[in-house]
């Protein structure tokens, strides 16, 4: 398997092989600095993407992942000279932004992101996402005699890409803790300090992964410990969220705290992410995605949204999962997406595993949403333990105040207060 530990023999080749490739970075960063003092600093690109060259082709496996670890870390040091753009970063503007389209994953992450621990993390999730994308396309889907703690019978797949991730955690160096959708217990990780936590969902949508319908991992990442935060933190807490596409193509989304917009990556042939789009904007659409539709049996007013977006000749887009109907959100930046409760039909999803996270990917791109059925947003419901669940709603301006004004005859003060900045 892909995860598992190399023998000792090739870890000293691997160790080698990763000392020669530091030592190239170090002369590229060496030769670049001295360019730097005559030469304008755009010239400096180039030279950051072959020093990502030179080490890729080892850190990009998952194998070893202590190693690799290690070795980000030096790298994230050494890179600390380009890093000091990231000091700039309130005042990026989406003009700004949008010009780094085709700009490489790592790249992008050196420039806007100052913490080299996140920064660190969020690489070792990108190379994870590369492994379960692989074992997606390859690995049985045959259901074994196991289920989660949740009730729900997991896939083989399922079971590989929970490993995949946790594995990656224990030996990132900067996670404090994480806890995973199918294991839903937070898991310390000894000595790690001053770090970060994260909640996951390893594979949302498992149980279509036989029909061949795309699916996805969710992330969420928090400083701190969830065992000293818990409860108390709330999803505008995060610093940064990602969900990674398994479908036609694999593109990792994620957002940061602290920049604006939502940033998609796609998975080229060389096994390299690059920007292809940003969004900063999710305008009006007749786009909707009707989860939990069996709740329109006894929740009269949801029944009366679904049958007005009928009359209104809305387009229905929706698989069943979570990740590719929010999703069609951001990239086709129109679109409703909602899941309901009803008396007989409890909430389902998980407000630490999914809703959060997915909640900063659509208000970071322009979006609104809905939660908890208290008409505030899905970032700033209180999360009080691991196995909390919502209903939600996420889409543009209108359809969230439209969702509200349906289920709870209002609109809530946050939405009115939108208003006028909104543009038609």
């Amino acid at each position: 398997l892909p995860w598992r530990y190399p023998t000792p023999s090739s870890t000293s080749c691997i160790e080698t092989s990763l000392k020669m490739a530091a030592r190239t970075v170090a002369s590229v960063n060496f030769a670049s600095a001295t360019r730097a003092q005559t030469q304008k600093s755009s010239r400096a690109a180039p030279c950051a993407r072959v020093a990502t060259k030179a080490v890729s082709t080892k850190m990009s496996s998952f194998r070893g992942a202590k190693v690799v670890a290690q070795t980000r870390m030096a790298s994230a040091k050494r890179c600390s000279i380009k890093a000091q753009a990231a000091e700039e970063y309130e005042f990026m503007t989406e003009e700004q932004l949008e010009q780094e389209i085709g700009m490489f994953y790592e790249e992008f992450l050196v420039k806007h992101l100052k913490d080299d621990k996140l920064r660190l993390l969020l690489l070792q999730l990108a190379d994870c996402c590369k492994t379960i994308a692989y074992k997606v396309r390859t690995a049985s889907c045959g259901k074994v005699a196991c289920i989660n703690a949740y009730g729900d019978e997991q896939l083989a797949v399922d079971m590989i890409a929970n490993k995949c991730l946790l594995e990656t955690l224990e030996y990132s160096g900067v996670c404090e803790c994480a806890v995973s959708e199918e294991e839903p217990e937070v898991v310390p990780i000894e000595g790690v300090t001053d770090g970060y936590s994260v909640a996951f969902d390893p594979l949302d949508g498992s149980s279509i992964v036989d029909t061949n319908f795309a699916v996805g991992t969710i992330f969420g990442i928090w400083p701190g410990s969830f065992a000293k935060t818990i409860p108390g933190i709330t999803g505008r807490d995060q610093a940064a969220a990602g969900v990674c596409v398994y479908g036609p193509r694999t593109c990792l989304t994620v957002a940061f705290k602290h920049l604006p917009g939502c940033f998609e990556f796609q998975l080229q042939d060389d096994g390299k992410f690059i920007l292809v789009k940003d969004t900063f904007k999710i305008h009006e659409g007749k786009m909707f995605s009707p989860g939990n539709l069996r709740a329109t049996f006894d929740n009269p007013q949801y029944e009366k949204l679904v049958q007005y977006w009928i009359n209104e000749q809305y387009t229905l887009r929706y698989t069943g999962g979570m990740v590719p109907d929010v999703f069609q959100i951001i990239v086709k930046e129109k679109g409703v997406f909602t899941n309901v409760t009803s008396p007989t039909t409890k909430a389902k999803l998980r407000l630490c595993f999914e809703v959060a996270p997915l909640g900063l990917l659509v208000e970071k791109a322009g979006g609104f949403s809905s939660a908890d059925g208290q008409c505030v947003s899905a970032l700033d419901v209180e999360i009080k333990e691991i196995d909390q669940r919502t209903q939600v709603c996420y889409g543009s301006y209108d359809e969230v105040s439209r969702f509200e004004e349906y289920l709870f005859g209002k609109v809530s003060p946050r939405l009115a207060e939108a208003a006028p900045s909104v543009t038609a």
